[in-house]
């Protein structure tokens, strides 16, 4: 035992040797800032899930894969610990690869990488593209079933999709702002991380579907491949505002909630309607701030929940039941935030 925790613990948490992690562990020469980082990192994720650990039973290993932005990973992190010690009967150890902006080719690495190394499963938020297709259908081969969380993959071998029905929200978000706006004119800006997300395409697709079927005369505007991150989306929302006077109007997709608004107020310009995806720590205080209108939200407890099942059922752990259904949309303003 190293600490509370044995190498062999670490080491399969880290995905690294034993014999790496004893020398990190040591202080000894010869091992990389990289493995370092690792090392550290799996302490980390060891002590946030010991309560778990301490459970008796089966034990999975798990990987979360997921490009999209801190504020989202830390949320769905934060949903997935608090339901680990509920996931009886068996023990569910989880390693996180997330980040922000992540090259195709580096994504498939790590898929690559966790099919080599070994993992009972994989929760994965990724882009929708044919090599992607292809890492899941090998990873589905070798014996490691795929969760698509939030955005899904669906010519895929996934084993199940976790999430919202995104047309559907696509479609309530046009039903707030026309429903806000009424008769006032105006454009509608609409954020969106990556166009190759399908999740965020689908929502897309049922905004511009729901405003079509109305005869709207609104224009929409948009602005893709910002990776939904305040840095990188400021200045596109600036030159819209400049190009464009009559938007009045957002539909977040991607998130980067807190450069568009102050861009409209740089610009000393009114958004009257803002309707965002996610309770996430950006968006909560924007709600709270009255800066935002609504929040499309989901119980990301419940897609952790569901995603774990699948896993448990493809291994026998839990009877097999159908595939769980897309999540319920929830409408949050700033009078009916969760506690």
């Amino acid at each position: 035992m190293t600490g509370r925790f044995r190498i062999r613990d670490i080491a399969s948490q880290a995905g690294l040797s034993e014999a790496t992690v004893d020398r990190v562990l040591h202080r000894r020469p010869g091992v990389s800032a990289r493995a370092v980082r690792a090392v550290e990192q799996a302490l980390t994720d060891l002590e946030r899930q010991e309560t778990q650990l301490r459970l008796t039973g089966r034990t999975f290993l798990i990987d979360v894969v997921m490009h999209a932005p801190q504020r989202f990973s830390d949320a769905v992190r934060g949903a997935l610990e608090a339901e680990l010690p509920l996931l009886r009967p068996v023990v569910i150890r989880v390693r996180f690869h997330l980040r922000e902006s992540w090259p195709v080719d580096d994504l498939l690495d790590t898929l690559d990488t966790i099919a080599r190394r070994g993992s009972q499963g994989v929760l994965l938020k990724a882009p929708d593209v044919p090599e992607m297709v292809a890492a899941v259908d090998r990873l589905t081969t070798t014996g490691i079933p795929v969760v698509a969380l939030v955005t899904d993959l669906p010519t895929s071998r996934r084993a199940a999709y976790v999430g919202i029905d995104n047309r559907a929200a696509g479609a309530t978000a046009a039903y707030l702002i026309q429903q806000w706006l009424g008769d006032r004119p105006g454009s509608v800006l609409v954020t969106v991380s990556r166009g190759f997300f399908r999740g965020e395409e689908e929502r897309e697709m049922g905004f511009r579907a729901a405003m079509r079927s109305w005869r709207l005369s609104r224009s929409v505007v948009e602005i893709s491949d910002t990776d939904g991150l305040d840095a990188t989306l400021r200045d596109r929302v600036d030159d819209c505002l400049s190009n464009d006077l009559t938007i009045n109007a957002v539909y977040s997709i991607g998130g980067g909630n807190v450069a568009t608004l102050d861009a409209f107020a740089a610009a000393g310009r009114e958004c009257a309607v803002y309707i965002a995806h996610d309770l996430d720590v950006d968006n909560i205080q924007l709600l709270r701030q009255g800066r935002i209108s609504a929040v499309l939200h989901h119980d990301l407890h419940t897609d952790m929940r569901h995603a774990c099942q699948v896993v448990m059922q493809t291994h026998r752990a839990l009877p097999t039941t159908p595939p769980p259904a897309p999540s319920q949309i929830q409408v949050i303003t700033p009078h009916n935030l969760p506690s």
